[in-house]
């Protein structure tokens, strides 16, 4: 049996790189620990804090001189977790809880040198900028993996974030509850005062509980951050370190039902200049979000007609890979609250409401004499719901549903005018239920299951996932895993042909030491040939066996000049899964570490590729395994310096270059991110990006629409030599009236060139024959978007948005792109360009708050 047959070819080449690394790595290793008797990192004190309840009305005003407060408990004395872990504050926090029929109260005092020493720059809604802030962390249900995060600064700027484990996200600030709070700053000292109704957070109805606890402080004049329970940053998690509270008595999880309508109107209008075509359009929508607690833990959430027109444009490249780009997230409906449906990676959001199916192959579809008129490029949702929550017995339920209506393009014959539709995407149901068992020692399992139906002939989707982790006792080693299984049935859309990746699988498994100085795991993880989890999930290729060791030495303590030191090594070894063919393998080296004075970060990796790659993908054919792009051995290295934010003036700086066994084969990427705060309202920063890769080989072709192979070349797999390179440019600004009123604007200018300078056809097992193809295929392509946004929070939960895009995309042939970046950009600008208008107005609406105030107290 010859499972790493294909291995021997390279084993030589990473011999003289894996030894000489490998034993010193043993040799330093070797003496710290072994498996028998590993060190444990040591756990911290677990404090406790009695919550006290009161009868008193808690004035929210900065100003804890009320007597209910003085019957508080007081929590005091912190510990420093960065720049010096274990150190007691010299600045004292005091911190007092109380608690009603309706909330929790937080008063704190956090008291300093002087009043200069308190920073407290303005900010929007959940983003921090050069200030100081507190948070208050619980944990509700006391299973240590998940928890709730309110923070304030002394400028009153809110942020609220989720804690959970097994996620990509970890913290996860997207998510936003309704609370209120109010901050002042009182001589040598700053206030902050919190009132955070149930509503907010979920929890038990049991008589006498027991939640997690903690509370932290940020100092930036001093960069800071301490914890009342305290957090070592050598012990894997976080929620898992909280103190306890305790004397909760007789809580009722109150009706959680809220709505919050909007209505928002849109002026579009665009250059079309076309005979019986609109240049300038109006629309006008209206919908609502609901949340309704279904019971003490579980809680509904809809989207009726949603609009989400007001989100950040999408950074659009020119996109030359065989892999589809990954877009953030921007709806706010498909942020919040979704931790649990991305565990195990297998809900890319975007998907719902993605672009139909059917777009790309419209143009095609037309008829003699036609022309398209209108292609949505987006589905258009109907409505979505999210059901989630946690039992008390620590299983969290997470039940999503989304619907898209059907979408079509518009073909009119150029000689009558007629008109007729063409589907793009049929009706779309989107669902997903997970179900999350907490366990002790900050393991858990799981088990999600994603699937999409389409009505009619279109096929149909469905994966399902379990996901593993279990730790020690200590939470000093830890294995971890994942099997999923992906189904598909039903018909290529608008197409008689029978979908071919119908059954698929995946599996990864990791184990090591997750806590303490030295942490180490190895981890192997494989997708077989036809696992295709793209339907609503993403995933960049399949048919791949990926095993990679990786050690890290961490120093959490001061090394010398600098406030920590972390340094991590390791390797990878990659296949395809099926037929068994090596693509790559090499060995990394990096370092993370923060000066003491001047608190600049740098990071820097380097890796080595001794073998080069196999890229299989690149050259789009198949059966994948006979044609494949060699590309030689190579070095990279790559990192970001990043100087002190404390400073008016700050820079960040990133690279990425690399160099192969090639003459003038070689790639690199700058960008360079100047940032200035004018006051504590007005700050901005530029993001400059060059990027720039010599030699590069690939699939030869424009992008979408391109024309086709001139005649003696179809059916070849021709692929270019080319230069590319691309420059782009972005500018914030952000002034921010008060804690609930802003002004930011966003532009940002992207332009990318590909120039080819020769062609080769690719013959079986990466061989090429050079060919005399010589038509002009070079490509550029720029694209500018604008986004002015004013947000006014007039009420809690409350919102008036106004909002201007200006977005511009153009393709066309290299040749009529001018070298002068600022010609390029006016040519750029000078294109046909889309402007937007829009107003919208959400008001939030409790049940709870307006049932009181129709009683009235008491």
């Amino acid at each position: 049996m010859r499972y790493f047959s294909v291995f021997v070819a390279a084993r030589a080449k990473l011999r003289a790189v894996w030894l000489p690394l490998l034993s010193v790595l043993l040799v330093a290793v070797l003496p710290h620990f072994s498996w028998a008797q590993a060190p444990k990192p040591p756990t911290a004190v677990r404090r406790e804090l009695g919550a006290v309840r009161t009868t008193a009305a808690i004035h929210l005003d900065a100003d804890l001189s009320e007597p209910a407060w003085q019957t508080a408990a007081l929590a005091t004395n912190f510990t420093e977790r960065r720049p010096v872990p274990g150190r007691p504050e010299r600045h004292p926090t005091e911190i007092r809880l109380l608690y009603d029929d309706d909330a929790i109260y937080v008063g704190a005092v956090m008291h300093d040198v002087t009043p200069d020493s308190i920073f407290r720059e303005l900010g929007r809604r959940d983003e921090l900028g050069n200030t100081d802030f507190i948070g208050i962390f619980f944990d509700t249900y006391h299973d240590g993996l998940n928890g709730y995060g309110f923070f304030v600064t002394p400028a009153g700027v809110q942020l609220d974030a989720r804690y959970s484990s097994g996620t990509d996200q970890g913290e996860d600030f997207s998510w936003n509850a309704v609370w209120e709070s109010r901050a002042a700053v009182r001589g040598t000292d700053w206030v902050a005062e919190l009132r955070i109704p149930y509503s907010a957070i979920r929890f038990s109805a049991d008589a006498v509980q027991e939640w997690g606890v903690n509370f932290s402080r940020t100092r930036k004049s001093t960069n800071q951050q301490f914890f009342w329970n305290e957090v070592q940053p050598q012990v894997s998690g976080f929620v898992n370190q909280f103190g306890v509270l305790t004397g909760l008595v007789d809580l009722h999880p109150p009706l959680r039902l809220s709505l919050s309508p909007y209505v928002s109107g849109y002026l579009n209008h665009y250059p079309y200049n076309e005979s019986g075509v609109k240049n300038t359009t109006t629309t006008f929508n209206g919908g609502a979000d609901v949340k309704w607690g279904l019971n003490e833990s579980f809680t509904l959430d809809a989207t009726l007609v949603p609009d989400f027109g007001q989100v950040q444009s999408d950074n659009v490249v020119l996109n030359l890979s065989p892999f589809e780009v990954r877009f953030n997230e921007n709806r706010p409906f498909f942020l919040e609250g979704t931790e649990l449906f991305n565990k195990g990676g297998l809900f890319y959001s975007r998907r719902v409401g993605a672009t139909p199916i059917g777009y790309y192959d419209a143009p095609g579809r037309l008829r003699p004499g036609e022309r398209l008129r209108d292609n949505p490029p987006t589905s258009r949702l109907l409505n979505a719901t999210k059901l989630s929550g946690r039992t008390r017995r620590g299983l969290g339920i997470g039940v999503f549903n989304g619907l898209s209506r059907p979408m079509e393009a518009t073909a009119v014959d150029s000689a009558t005018g007629a008109e007729r539709g063409i589907a793009t995407a049929p009706l779309t149901n989107y669902n997903i239920v997970v179900l999350d068992q907490s366990l002790k020692n900050n393991s858990y399992v799981t088990l999600i299951n994603t699937n999409v139906l389409r009505a009619g002939a279109a096929y149909d989707a469905n994966v399902t996932g379990g996901l593993f982790r279990f730790a020690d006792k200590t939470n000093t080693y830890a294995i971890n895993g994942r099997a999923t299984y992906a189904r598909r049935r039903g018909r290529v859309f608008a197409s008689e042909q029978p979908i071919d990746d119908r059954d698929g699988t995946a599996w990864g498994v990791e184990a090591g030491k997750v806590s303490g100085t030295w942490q180490y795991s190895l981890k192997v993880q494989s997708e077989s040939r036809t696992y295709n989890p793209n339907d609503l999930g993403l995933l960049f290729n399949n048919n791949s066996l990926n095993i990679n060791p990786n050690f890290s030495w961490n120093r959490f303590q001061k090394l010398g000049p600098f406030n920590n030191f972390f340094v991590w090594t390791g390797g990878w070894l990659q296949a395809l899964a099926a037929p068994r063919r090596f693509q790559e393998a090499g060995a990394y080296l990096g370092f993370n570490t923060t000066h003491t004075r001047s608190f600049t970060t740098l990071e820097m990796n380097a890796d080595y590729r001794p073998a080069g790659e196999r890229n299989f993908f690149e050259p789009r054919t198949e059966p994948l395994g006979r044609y494949w792009l060699p590309i030689p051995a190579s070095a990279g290295a790559n990192g970001f310096i990043s100087t002190d934010y404390r400073k008016k003036l700050a820079l960040d700086l990133n690279f990425d270059v690399r160099a192969h066994a090639q003459r003038r084969r070689r790639q690199f990427d700058l960008a360079l991110t100047p940032r200035y705060r004018f006051s504590n309202q007005f700050s901005a920063k530029l993001t400059t990006t060059l990027a720039k890769a010599f030699r590069q080989e690939g699939y030869f072709g424009g992008p979408d629409g391109a024309e086709p192979l001139d005649a003696p070349y179809v059916g070849q797999t021709l692929l270019g030599t080319r230069t590319l390179t691309t420059v782009s440019n972005t500018l914030s600004a952000t002034y921010i009236f008060t804690n609930r009123m802003s002004l930011a604007v966003r532009g940002r200018h992207y332009s990318s060139t590909a120039r080819y300078q020769q062609f080769f056809e690719l013959l079986e097992g990466g061989a090429r024959r050079e060919t005399t193809y010589a038509r002009n295929r070079d490509v550029a392509f720029d694209a500018f978007n604008l986004d002015a946004v004013y947000s006014w929070w007039f009420a809690p939960g409350s919102e008036v948005a106004v909002v201007w895009k200006d977005a511009i995309a153009t393709t066309r042939r290299a040749d009529r792109a001018t070298p002068l970046y600022f010609d390029n950009l006016a040519n750029t600008l000078n294109a046909p360009q889309n402007n937007s208008v829009s107003v919208k107005v959400l008001y939030y609406l409790d049940y709870a708050r307006v049932r009181r105030s129709a009683v009235g107290p008491g």
